[in-house]
C-alpha cells in the first residue's frame, strides 16, 4: 500500500517566506485532523445520544457539524493557498493525533453533552495555541482561526447551558476524561 503524504510546493502567499509559508500550513494541518475528528464525534454523538432531552440535543448538533465542516473546507483551502497539500485521509489523522477516540456510545444527553465539553476544551485549546503559533507569521490564518475559535467557544457554552445549575457549576467539574465527565453528570 503506498503512503499518502502531504507535500509542499515551491510557493508560498506573497508577503510570507516559503518557509513560514510551509511552518503556517504544518499547524494548520493539525487543526485540520483535530476538525475533521471533532465532525466525526459530533456525528456520532448525534446517533447515539438517548434520553431526556433527546430531540434538542440531537437537533443541535446537526448545525454545528455543518458549520465544521465548513471550518475543515476553510482550513484545508488555507492549506492549498499557503503551497502545501493538505491531508484529510483518515489514516492519517489517526497516525497523527495526540488524542484517543472519542470514549463514549450510546448514552444519555447529559452523558454526551459532559464528554463533548471534555473534547471542546481540546479543540478550543489547541485552536488557541495555533493562533498564537501563527499570529506573527501570518495574520490571515490568525484571524480564520481566530473566527473558527468564536464559533466553538459558541458551541460549547451551548452545551455546557445543558450541563450548569444556577450556581454556575456544570455537572462534570473536574473531570478531566470524557469518561468520567459522562460519569459525573450522569448522577
Amino acid at each position: 500500500m503506498v503512503s499518502k503524504k502531504t507535500s509542499a510546493n515551491k510557493f508560498t502567499v506573497p508577503g510570507l517566506s516559503l518557509k513560514a509559508g510551509h511552518q503556517v500550513a504544518a499547524s494548520l494541518q493539525g487543526r485540520l485532523y483535530a476538525l475533521n475528528d471533532l465532525q466525526l464525534t459530533l456525528k456520532h454523538a448525534h446517533w447515539n445520544v438517548v434520553g431526556r432531552d433527546f430531540i434538542g440535543v440531537h437537533e443541535m448538533l446537526d448545525p454545528q457539524i455543518e458549520l465544521v465542516r465548513a471550518m475543515i473546507d476553510e482550513t484545508a483551502e488555507r492549506i492549498a493557498t499557503l503551497g502545501v497539500s493538505p491531508n484529510g485521509l483518515p489514516g492519517a489523522l489517526v497516525r497523527e493525533r495526540a488524542w484517543d477516540d472519542y470514549a463514549v456510545g450510546r448514552a444519555s444527553t447529559t452523558e454526551h453533552l459532559a464528554a463533548l465539553d471534555i473534547v471542546y476544551d481540546g479543540v478550543v485549546s489547541s485552536h488557541r495555541e495555533a493562533i498564537s503559533a501563527t499570529g506573527e507569521l501570518d495574520p490571515i490564518t490568525e484571524d480564520m482561526l481566530i473566527g473558527q475559535t468564536a464559533k466553538l467557544e459558541l458551541f460549547q457554552w451551548f452545551m455546557r447551558a445543558h450541563l450548569e445549575n444556577n450556581a454556575g457549576t456544570l455537572s462534570h467539574e473536574g473531570a478531566e476524561t470524557e469518561k468520567t465527565a459522562a460519569a459525573k453528570a450522569k448522577k
